[in-house]
């Protein structure tokens, strides 16, 4: 059996990714962007208007922290935090520090993260849309079942 260089083997455990397999790491990305803070910071980041992602200008959306703790209500400072800095270390944001007085620190979406965006986007949608049917049924069951 000949040996495989690491880039060969990278390729092969690409291939053989299965989120089934209690080993796969996009096991452990399917949890990290599971998270309802997630899904949430990206649909704010992603914005909601009539460009996406885009601000009036066309620019790049970003937002300060304190826009996105606004934004997202009931967040803790910690969980938010928490939330940024693993989406920056998957490389799904952008973390921007200007050096002004106070620091200035700023959040923008990757083409990486704008590519789950769409479909974060699409999630929470639906939710908003079916969330009567999902109570109305929760109701019937917790009547049946009691």
């Amino acid at each position: 059996m000949p040996t495989m260089t690491a880039a060969q083997q990278r390729a092969q455990a690409k291939l053989e990714y299965d989120a089934f397999l209690a080993s796969c790491p996009s096991r452990q990305l399917l949890d990290r962007i599971s998270d309802k803070w997630v899904s949430l910071v990206l649909a704010a980041l992603g914005s909601d208007g009539p460009n996406p992602g885009k601000d009036c200008a066309g620019q790049p959306r970003s937002m300060r922290y304190s826009e996105l703790s606004r934004r997202l209500a009931g967040v803790s400072q910690k969980m938010l935090t928490q939330t940024l800095r693993t989406l920056e270390r998957d490389g799904l944001l952008t973390r921007t520090v200007t050096p002004t007085v106070p620091v200035t620190v700023t959040y923008e979406l990757t083409d990486l993260g704008y590519s789950l965006h769409h479909l974060m986007r699409g999630i929470k949608v639906w939710a908003e849309t079916h969330m009567d049917e999902v109570l109305a049924n929760r109701e019937k069951y917790d009547t049946r079942t009691t």
